[in-house]
C-alpha cells in the first residue's frame, strides 16, 4: 500500500511564538520557560521573535492565550504552568478548566498551542519535569510546537 505521507518537521523559520507563563510556582515555570526558549533558539528561532507573557496562575492561562491568538500576530502559542495536587478538589478544577481552555483556544483560532501544563502529585515531581530527572517539559513542548507549525502549514496548502 502506498499513501501520501504528510508530517511536520522541526525546520521552521521566521515564525513568531507567544509563550504564556504562570507566575504561580514560578521557581518551576521559570525553568520550563528556560527550556522552551533554549530549544526554540537551538532550532533557529530568534529570541526577538518570542514573546513571554506572564499571568498570575494556571487558571488564567486560557484567557491570556486567547487574547494573544486573537491578535493574529503569532504562528503558535506555548502555555506553561504547574498545578500540584493538594488535599482538596481544587487541583481537579484548575487542571480540568485550564486544559479545556487551552484546547478551546487552539480549536477556535486554528493555530498550534503547546500544552506545557504540569499536573503533578508533588512538588518533587514538578521539579523533576522542569529540568532534572525527567528532562525539561518546556523543551519538549517547544519541539512539539515546531513540528505543529510545519504540519499546519502543509495542511493549509492541501
Amino acid at each position: 500500500m502506498q499513501v501520501n505521507k504528510i508530517e511536520g518537521t522541526f525546520n521552521v523559520k521566521d515564525v513568531r511564538i507567544g509563550i504564556v507563563v504562570s507566575r504561580w510556582n514560578s521557581f518551576i515555570t521559570e525553568r520550563l520557560l528556560e527550556g522552551t526558549v533554549d530549544t526554540l533558539r537551538r532550532h533557529g528561532i530568534e529570541e526577538s521573535r518570542i514573546d513571554a507573557v506572564y499571568c498570575p496562575g494556571s487558571f488564567e492561562i486560557p484567557l491570556v492565550a486567547s487574547k494573544l491568538a486573537e491578535t493574529g500576530k503569532f504562528d503558535a502559542l506555548i502555555c506553561l504552568g504547574v498545578v500540584i495536587r493538594g488535599g482538596t478538589p481544587h487541583f481537579e478544577y484548575i487542571a480540568t478548566s485550564t486544559t479545556r481552555g487551552i484546547s478551546d483556544v487552539m480549536l477556535k483560532y486554528q493555530i498550534p498551542v503547546g500544552f506545557g501544563l504540569l499536573t503533578t502529585d508533588t512538588i518533587e515531581q514538578a521539579i523533576e519535569r522542569a529540568g532534572t530527572k525527567a528532562g525539561n517539559k518546556g523543551g519538549e513542548v517547544a519541539m512539539t510546537i515546531l513540528e505543529m507549525i510545519s504540519l499546519s502549514g502543509q495542511l493549509d496548502s492541501l
